[in-house]
């Protein structure tokens, strides 16, 4: 069975009693590659990906804004903006509860993932995640979900005592489990994996641990396709990491200057502290009065390290973002700057440190091999779209 029939079917053209059949031959697998920006790429050894990039797509694009895993890895799942699937970051300041929220609740998406699209064609699909939070936001429409963080007996059996969330060495466990999937449950025609970007947030592109960690990442793609030779395979990331040396508490700033707000918060935050202590490249604040915005505003834009400060309105417009679970006005921050909460207004934060979430977090590739219909590489320029044009 062709390549091209199982793309027609994935349009809707084929019945999903063909589907059953044809799955067998020719799987999807995703793979989001959690804070791989394109210079870990180019600062690391991956000879398998240079072959993929070389056969296949392969273009450099932009994951969407704030630069956060929940917020793209959502968008990934269900091909569309945040404007329509609801999610606009780790966590958010629920207007009902008057609380900030982690954003973990899959009710809270508004739009179909590709698993629940699929599962209405009838192939079945797996999500292999790190992180739990992602298995808790898209379950929904799997098969089932496997993570190191809540493995069961079984899987412990399969692959051994899961590491510590808090190194490279779970995303060895993932892939193993990924593999280990790939060889034994043949009924499977979508994977998705998604492994943590610890190693992303303790060292540099350019330092020999990440060196070392992305050449076994290397390593693992290429088994996937020495298992699933026939297999089409996407790839793409959420954001990147770099250094940051500043971050801003915006309550508290704004309060010593006479403008208190309501509330600021990072849509960064979530419940991997380690990984960024919760401090993020954008901030949403939300105001006591709209009347304060004109001078809540001037007050942001004169804190050091505040590159731009946009309405609800223009932050919808440039970014797609749904207008209700975002923040009065949203603050950027410049290369070196994140927002969350601290002991005083601000803090300089040590050079080990790294995080994400602003507009220079953005720059991430896309690979897709071994696909056919595939549009031209003008249509990809976010990382979002790398399967959407499935359907």
């Amino acid at each position: 069975m062709n390549k091209y029939l199982l793309i027609l079917f994935l349009l809707g053209y084929t019945s999903s009693t063909y589907a059953q059949n044809s799955i067998q031959q020719k799987k999807i697998i995703i793979i989001m590659l959690d804070g791989f920006g394109v210079e870990y790429y180019r600062n690391s050894s991956m000879p398998n990906l240079n072959k993929m990039e070389k056969a296949g797509l392969y273009k450099e694009v932009h994951s969407l804004m704030p630069s956060v895993t929940n917020l793209n890895n959502v968008a990934i799942c269900t091909g569309v903006y945040p404007e329509k699937n609801g999610i606009t970051g780790n966590s958010y300041f629920d207007l009902l509860s008057n609380k900030e929220e982690f954003m973990e609740d899959p009710d809270l998406i508004l739009a179909p993932t590709i698993f629940e699209k699929f599962k209405l064609k009838g192939i079945q699909s797996i999500l292999f995640s790190s992180k739990k939070k992602t298995i808790n936001l898209l379950y929904k429409g799997t098969k089932d979900t496997v993570s190191p963080e809540t493995a069961s007996k079984i899987w412990v059996n399969r692959i051994g005592i899961p590491p510590s969330i808090y190194s490279r060495e779970v995303n060895y466990w993932l892939m193993e489990a990924a593999l280990y999937s790939m060889i034994h449950d043949t009924s499977i025609g979508l994977y998705y994996i998604h492994p943590t970007d610890y190693p992303m947030h303790t060292w540099a592109s350019e330092s020999a641990e990440s060196k070392a960690y992305l050449n076994r990442i290397d390593e693992y793609i290429s088994k996937i396709i020495a298992i699933e030779p026939n297999a089409t395979i996407l790839i793409t990331a959420d954001h990147t990491v770099t250094h940051k040396n500043l971050c801003w508490d915006l309550n508290k700033a704004c309060a010593n200057r006479q403008t208190p707000i309501k509330m600021g918060i990072s849509p960064e935050r979530d419940k991997y502290f380690k990984h960024h202590k919760g401090f993020g490249g954008t901030a949403y604040v939300y105001l006591n009065d709209k009347n304060d915005l004109e001078n809540v505003k001037k007050t942001l834009l004169k804190l050091n390290g505040v590159h731009e400060v946009l309405t609800k309105k223009e932050a919808i417009s440039r970014f797609h973002l749904m207008g209700q679970r975002i923040g009065d006005l949203i603050v950027l921050g410049d290369k070196t700057t994140v927002f969350g909460d601290l002991e005083t207004e601000s803090e300089v934060l040590p050079m080990s440190y790294r995080s994400h979430g602003s507009f220079y977090d953005t720059k991430v590739p896309l690979f897709i091999y071994n696909a056919t219909n595939v549009p031209a590489a003008s249509y990809f320029n976010f990382n979002f779209q790398i399967a959407n044009w499935l359907f």
